[in-house]
């Protein structure tokens, strides 16, 4: 399939999205109350079909089918291009974060003295990299937060004259605090660094704009807001950086002419196609792709999201419900700017881990991270979900 010369945004399929129809394209919610996509999201009907489609003409096609199975591949990477307003040749389809935050870390051309700036209590993913560094010289960085909050006024204190890149999440993986990418990356800019986002937690909820925001890289895989498999995910790099990032593990695709096998010259692809330097999970992405284009019929564009507006009033109805029965939010709900899919909280008196796993028992999936429970809403949650939530706590702790 041949690439797109560019990329328009996509729009919202309808002002108001049938959220039932939603929850019916997600049959996990028949034998679950789902909160768990900051973890691992269910995946739609369209990608498993898509991926069932895959099994079986593996199994009675082999290679025969290969050029379908490429076409559905390449299509992920254009509606993933839309998703966030980027041309296809700025996204490499990439099997999980780390792998696209490691591009980077690797791949950047350091210098000893250099320096690396990113929030405290990181996910491990976006600590571990740059820790690595420190054999080649670059130090780590690391700003306090106040309280849940990322503090962009010390982040940008940090900056030196030295300090290569910022990396942040845009939503904590534990608290659910959200931060502006394009604030955060535009006083990035301003202090001469490069900024990298962390985008798992945001990415399949919230807008992205990499034409508005001032994103350099981004990466997140699939499995959570974006509702696809594991071990499929996407990295954006601004397409003036193509050439910054030494590539690392080359193959046989990573060249511009990788299908003739008999030509070994190495003139890499001009797109950031480059960093996939072999075979491909091939079933992995034609699933993403399924799951992405569930999102955009129920609104997820780059400018604005219907998903993102049903998330945060749900996550706004949930939180009043749980100050009514006296739980303990952990997460930052004073403005909706700051606000995600994300609540931590305790029930006053009784064991968090304890709690999460009984409610596993009474079919209420929800998460363990940092001391609390983490429920994370998506848009085809329901207050069905949300009572069988508070019926099971009240069953199993009287509270």
């Amino acid at each position: 399939m041949p690439e797109l010369a560019s990329s328009a945004p996509l729009r919202a399929v309808t002002p108001q999205p049938d959220w039932n129809q939603f929850r019916r394209e997600m049959p996990v919610t028949t034998r679950w109350a789902y909160f768990d996509h900051a973890a691992v999201g269910a995946i739609p009907q369209l990608a498993f079909d898509r991926i069932s489609r895959w099994s079986s003409e593996a199994l009675l096609e082999g290679d025969a089918v290969w050029g379908s199975w490429d076409r559905l591949h390449q299509s992920t990477r254009e509606t993933a291009a839309r998703m966030v307003n980027a041309s296809p040749k700025e996204i490499s389809l990439v099997p999980n974060t780390s792998f696209g935050i490691n591009l980077v870390a690797e791949g950047f051309p350091w210098q000893p003295g250099d320096n690396v700036v990113i929030p405290e209590h990181e996910f491990p993913s976006n600590i571990y990299p740059w820790m690595q560094l420190r054999q080649r010289g670059v130090e780590l960085r690391t700003v306090p937060l106040d309280g849940v909050r990322v503090p962009i006024d010390a982040i940008v204190d940090a900056i030196d004259s030295r300090t290569r890149i910022v990396s942040a999440s845009w939503v904590g993986y534990a608290s659910g605090y959200r931060l502006d990418p394009l604030e955060l990356g535009a006083r990035v800019h301003e202090r001469g660094a490069l900024f990298f986002l962390d985008a798992i937690q945001g990415l399949g909820v919230f807008p992205l704009d990499v034409r508005q925001a001032p994103v350099d890289f981004f990466a997140a895989d699939g499995h959570k807001w974006l509702l696809g498999p594991e071990g499929a995910g996407i990295f954006f790099l601004r397409e003036e950086h193509l050439n910054l990032l030494r590539p690392l593990n080359i193959g046989w695709n990573s060249v511009a002419h990788g299908n003739d096998f008999s030509r070994v010259e190495l003139t890499l692809r001009q797109s950031a196609s480059r960093y996939e330097s072999g075979t491909q999970n091939m079933a992995g992405f034609i699933g993403l792709g399924g799951s992405l284009e569930t999102l955009h019929k129920y609104g997820l564009g780059p400018t604005h999201s219907a998903i993102a507006e049903r998330v945060l009033d749900l996550t706004d109805q949930l939180a009043e419900r749980m100050l009514r029965a006296d739980w303990r939010l952990g997460s930052d709900r004073t403005e909706t700017a700051v606000k995600s899919g994300i609540l931590a909280f305790e029930v006053p008196g009784v064991d968090s881990l304890g709690l999460k796993q009984q409610l596993h028992g009474e079919r209420v999936v929800l998460s363990y991270r940092g001391g609390k429970l983490r429920l994370a809403v998506h848009a085809f949650n329901s207050e069905e979900d949300f009572d069988r939530l508070f019926s099971a706590v009240r069953k199993l702790t009287g509270k």
